[in-house]
C-alpha cells in the first residue's frame, strides 16, 4: 500500500531525452529495437558486483534479480499478480503513472511481487536478465499490442515498451550505468 500512496502522491514530473532509437508515440527509447537492446546490454554489462547503489536500499544483484521479475511476469513464468482489488487500484489509479513517459521518482517502495531480500550470484542475474529482455523483445512489437499485462491490464505496445524501458533505465541510474 505504501508503493501505492508514493506513487499517487508524486507530483514532480519532468522529461528526459534520450540518446536512442525512439519509439513513434512516446519518449523512450524502442525497446524492440536491436539498436535499443545493444545500449541497454551494454549498460548492463557495465555493472560490476561491488557497484554501489546511488540511492536506495538494493545491492547491485538485488536490482538485476529485481529487474528480471516484470520480464518472468511478461513472458508469463511467474504468476504473483496482486489481489483483485488491488489490481482494481492499480488499473484505475496508477496505470497512467507508470506507462507515460514520466521517470519514476527515486526510493519509491517496491511492491511485494518485486522484492529480492536474498542475495543473489551477480552474474548469474546479469546474464539472466539479458536473456529475458532478448526473450521479451524476440516477438517484436505487434505481439504486444493489446496483450494482458498481470497488473495494469491491457496495454498498447507503446505501454509496454514505456512500462519495461522505464524500469529497466530507473534501476540501471540507480547504480550509475
Amino acid at each position: 500500500m505504501n508503493f501505492l500512496l508514493a506513487f499517487l502522491c508524486d507530483s514532480i514530473r519532468f522529461r528526459i531525452n534520450f540518446p536512442i532509437a525512439m519509439t513513434q508515440n512516446a519518449s523512450y527509447p524502442d525497446i524492440f529495437l536491436p539498436e535499443t537492446n545493444a545500449q541497454l546490454f551494454a549498460r548492463i554489462d557495465q555493472l560490476r558486483p561491488d557497484t554501489q547503489a546511488l540511492w536506495g536500499k538494493m545491492k547491485v544483484d538485488q536490482m538485476l534479480a529485481h529487474c528480471c521479475v516484470p520480464y518472468e511476469q511478461a513472458l508469463g513464468l511467474r504468476q504473483d499478480g496482486p489481489n483483485v482489488v488491488m489490481k482494481w487500484m492499480l488499473r484505475l489509479f496508477f496505470k497512467t503513472g507508470m506507462v507515460n513517459e514520466v521517470p519514476y521518482k527515486q526510493s519509491l517502495p517496491t511492491a511485494p511481487a518485486f522484492v529480492i531480500a536474498d542475495r543473489r550470484n551477480f552474474e548469474r542475474e546479469q546474464s539472466r536478465l539479458k536473456d529475458l529482455i532478448r526473450q521479451f523483445t524476440a516477438p517484436g512489437r505487434a505481439h504486444y499490442d493489446g496483450k494482458e499485462q498481470i497488473s495494469l491490464g491491457k496495454l498498447s505496445a507503446d505501454e509496454w515498451n514505456n512500462l519495461m524501458f522505464k524500469h529497466l533505465d530507473h534501476h540501471l541510474r540507480q547504480f550509475g550505468v
